[in-house]
């Protein structure tokens, strides 16, 4: 994802306030876990939370975020595709969706995953600051494919040159 290491995925450390303490305390577990890297500890812990809250939309939100810190995204796209499912309201899993999107260069899904995130809550920085990366990735490919129909053209590459440094991690 080198490319797109500019995409920011987030923890819901807000979400984890509005619980119960107990409850607050697995999910800064979890959290804790994912930040140093151990993704496998924070794994097992949410899966053990989750067998007994199998709908709790913060851990599965957290075991999704482990699942992607693992590099297993296909399961971590499953969870937060389901999480949007589920809980359309929410506009973290879009965020976190649309990050996975981009790192394997599907940059309309990730592109729309943002702009759901952003009708959800307007107020939302980071949606709109990895939709901005995103619109930079589209329009970069757009002008090299002007390039390629029509050859090099000044003022394309000027484009092309000008958004080159804005790609880079």
């Amino acid at each position: 994802m080198s490319r797109l290491a500019s995409l920011r995925f987030i923890l819901p450390a807000a979400l984890a306030v509005l619980c119960a303490s107990a409850q607050a305390d697995a999910y800064s577990d979890v959290a804790a876990l994912i930040k140093a890297g151990k993704t496998t500890e924070a794994l097992a812990q949410a899966q053990t939370y989750l067998a007994g809250n199998a709908r709790d939309p913060q851990m599965r939100f957290l075991q999704g975020s482990a699942q992607s810190a693992a590099g297993d995204t296909q399961a971590a796209i499953a969870t937060f595709t389901r999480l949007t499912q589920e809980y359309p309201e929410l506009p973290e899993p879009y965020n976190n969706l649309a990050v996975l999107y981009a790192g394997q260069g599907q940059l309309e899904e990730a592109r729309g995953a943002l702009l759901q995130a952003v009708r959800n809550n307007p107020d939302y920085p980071v949606a709109y600051e990895n939709l901005g990366d995103i619109y930079l990735r589209l329009a970069h490919q757009a002008f090299t494919r002007a390039t390629k129909l029509q050859g090099t053209q000044p003022g394309v590459q000027r484009k092309i040159d000008g958004l080159s440094p804005l790609l880079q991690p």
